[in-house]
């Protein structure tokens, strides 16, 4: 079936469709219709224009592209699985949730709470313009060249891998697990509170109070910039090729770098750290 060139306002317009193509068509009007997409199967939507409310639910075997999706469009894509995004624009608060299976690639997006406990996403080429508490409790994810402004990024993650990416974030990666961040640049206060098995290679960090009270941590031939009080209480494997502003009462394993403008022990360490700071 095609739907091509419409308009639809009404309540649930295109309910549980199935093998079907809509494209250019536009999803807006007074009726102010919610759900228009909702419980559908098998379905491309390209070239649309979506103001309405909960557009795409329980959408199994999914494909949009070229579409609009305005700030109206409230949390677009939930409980959907094996979805395909690409050259869109997602400006709705809440885009997508508790889904299976999403590719995101060429997408520019400025949406709170955006993708919240997805398993198994992978993103390419996307620009995240601005977000609050994106990617949180996602899992098995593949990220690439992913540029975002955003806060509390990348909370309670675990399986995620990411390369050539730019973050302008601020407590990011608290409690996540089993990430790897190659090549990339981080700017933020905080990173890393709490995190288990965190690894940044060849990346670049930036801002205050990052890496503390984390287990199994490790950098390997990364920057760091404005970084003072860093590693409390970590177990840490670093090496950093910059000066670091100040570390403050590392738990254990070692920190290499060719300057350290303070080293910190408090009394509760009786002044001495398993961690072997090498200058």
């Amino acid at each position: 079936m095609i739907y091509e060139n419409q308009t639809f306002d009404q309540e649930r317009a295109l309910y549980g469709i199935k093998d079907s193509l809509i494209k250019n068509c536009r999803f807006a009007g007074p009726a102010d219709g919610e759900s228009f997409l909702k419980e559908c199967k098998n379905i491309e939507v390209s070239s649309c224009f979506m103001d309405l409310r909960y557009p795409l639910w329980h959408v199994t075997n999914g494909k949009i592209s070229n579409c609009e999706m305005t700030e109206n469009c409230r949390a677009a894509l939930w409980y959907d699985s094996n979805i395909e995004i690409s050259n869109c624009t997602m400006n709705g608060i809440k885009a997508l949730r508790e889904c299976r299976n999403v590719s995101l690639k060429n997408t520019s997006v400025k949406s709170p709470e955006f993708i919240w406990k997805v398993d198994g996403l992978t993103i390419e080429g996307v620009n995240i313009l601005e977000s609050e508490y994106p990617f949180f409790e996602v899992k098995n994810a593949k990220i690439c060249h992913l540029s975002m402004k955003g806060k509390y990024s990348f909370q309670y993650d675990e399986n995620i891998e990411i390369s050539s990416s730019y973050f302008d974030t601020k407590d990011a990666f608290w409690h996540s697990k089993n990430m790897t961040i190659r090549d990339s640049v981080i700017k933020g206060e905080y990173l890393a509170w709490y995190s288990e098995n965190l690894t940044f290679i060849n990346c670049k960090i930036i801002g205050t109070q990052p890496f503390c009270y984390c287990k199994n941590l490790v950098l390997q031939n990364c920057s760091m910039e404005q970084c003072d009080l860093a590693f409390e209480r970590s177990e840490v494997r670093a090496e950093i090729t910059s000066r670091i502003d100040s570390v403050k009462n590392p738990l254990n394993g070692f920190i290499k770098a060719p300057e350290i403008g303070n080293i910190i022990i408090d009394e509760s360490f009786n002044g001495k750290t398993d961690c072997k700071i090498l200058v």
